[in-house]
């Protein structure tokens, strides 16, 4: 199961318990979400700027080599 599932249903459960125990949510749910917003757009900015640093390091240049044919000497 990928970890985006398992991290729904676990707030959908703790949205249920919440609910079923009458408890309002600790955080304002719209700054709640504009953090997590934020949180999960930075680690993507990041991880595609990492990536592209080691994907630029990586890169070797080969050059190219023609055969020579015929006879020398």
């Amino acid at each position: 199961m990928s970890t985006g599932l398992i991290s729904l249903a676990a707030g959908v459960l703790i949205g249920l318990m919440y609910a079923v125990l009458k408890v309002r949510s600790p955080a304002p749910p719209a700054l709640a979400l504009i953090g997590l917003l934020g949180m999960l757009a930075g680690e993507q900015a990041t991880r595609h700027l990492l990536s592209r640093d080691t994907a630029a390091s990586a890169q070797v240049t080969v050059p190219h080599v023609t055969p020579q044919t015929g006879a020398s000497s």
